[in-house]
C-alpha cells in the first residue's frame, strides 16, 4: 500500500546521525553535507517506487553534487523482516549500481524517526546552514517513471537551494512504500 510523506516544517535543522555505509565507512550528517547543502534520501533495495527511478535519483545527484550539495542515502527498513534490505544486500546494490552516494543503514530506524520519514523514497532538502528547504518528490514517479520531460521538481528545488534562491512554497510530498518499522519488542 502506497504511503504519502508527512508535510514538515521548513526550516527545520537537520537531525544528525553516524551511520555505517555501504563503502565500509561510517558517516555523518556533517561528512555528506556539501558546501552548499544537503539532500538525504531515505530508499531501500526491494521498494518498486524506488526501484522505478532509481537512475534518475543517480542522475539527479551526480547533477547536485557538481553544484556542491552532499547526497547520502539511507535505508531504515527492518531487514530481518524484509531481507532484500539487508546491509549486506544494500552493499550489492551500492556496488552493483555504482551509487555516486553513500547509501547507509539505520539499523535501529532511529535516524528515520529523527527525520520524521514514513516512505521511500522520502526526499529532505537542507541549505548550507542545514535547515530544511525541500520535502518533497522526485518527480511525478510513482510505480512507474514519470514520462521523458517531467519536470524534475527535487533537482530544480535543490539547484535553488544551492545558488541561495527561494524554492517553490508548494511542494508535493513524497510518494512509496511504507518505511518496514521493527514490531516493538514486548518488557
Amino acid at each position: 500500500m502506497a504511503t504519502e510523506a508527512a508535510e514538515l516544517e521548513l526550516g527545520s535543522h537537520a537531525p544528525d546521525f553516524a551511520l555505517p555505509g555501504a563503502c565500509g565507512q561510517t558517516w555523518t550528517r556533517d561528512d555528506a553535507a556539501g558546501t552548499n547543502g544537503l539532500l538525504v534520501m531515505f530508499i531501500c533495495n526491494h521498494c518498486p517506487y524506488v526501484q522505478a527511478v532509481l537512475d534518475r535519483i543517480v542522475r539527479d545527484a551526480r547533477e547536485l553534487q557538481a553544484l556542491g550539495v552532499g547526497v547520502v542515502a539511507i535505508s531504515s527498513n527492518d531487514a530481518v523482516a524484509y531481507p532484500e534490505d539487508s546491509f549486506e544486500a544494500m552493499q550489492r546494490l551500492w556496488r552493483d549500481r555504482q551509487l555516486p552516494f553513500p547509501y547507509l543503514h539505520d539499523a535501529d530506524q532511529s535516524v528515520a524517526r529523527a527525520y520524521g520519514a514514513v516512505c521511500t523514497p522520502d526526499f529532505y532538502g537542507y541549505d548550507r546552514d542545514l535547515r530544511l528547504r525541500y520535502h518533497g518528490r522526485l518527480d511525478a514517479s510513482g510505480r512507474q517513471p514519470a514520462p521523458p520531460g517531467a519536470r524534475r521538481e527535487l533537482f530544480e528545488a535543490m539547484n535553488q537551494v544551492a545558488l541561495g534562491r527561494p524554492v517553490p512554497e508548494r511542494q508535493m510530498p513524497s510518494i512509496g512504500c511504507s518505511i518496514k518499522w521493527k514490531a516493538a519488542e514486548s518488557a
